[in-house]
């Protein structure tokens, strides 16, 4: 589906697994290059979904980064070492820990 034309420079974890991916790109972008497609279920239906825009404006390439849910894929730039996995439905959101 995508190839890389240069090489890449770091390792980032998704999933449990590594992935190669150059510092700086999206992290949309380094795992489109590693053959993920798939990078959110829908909260109602569980259906899998990925990237489409690309820019910020669709909210499909939800994931979970560093612990931190509903981060924008295509508006994370990659740093080695940085930990991302699949945003499985609505994000986990209690008011008692958000209020201290």
């Amino acid at each position: 589906m995508f190839r890389r034309t240069e090489p890449t420079d770091c390792t980032i974890r998704w999933e449990g697994r590594d992935i190669p991916a150059r510092a700086g790109e999206s992290l949309a972008v380094a795992l489109l290059a590693a053959g993920v497609a798939a990078f959110r279920q829908t909260p109602v239906t569980g259906a899998e979904r990925g990237p489409l825009c690309l820019m910020g404006a669709c909210f499909d390439c939800l994931v979970e980064l560093d612990g931190q849910q509903n981060v924008q894929a295509c508006l994370a730039p990659v740093r080695p070492g940085m930990v991302a996995a699949m945003q499985r439905g609505a994000r986990h959101f209690d008011l008692a820990e958000d209020a201290a």
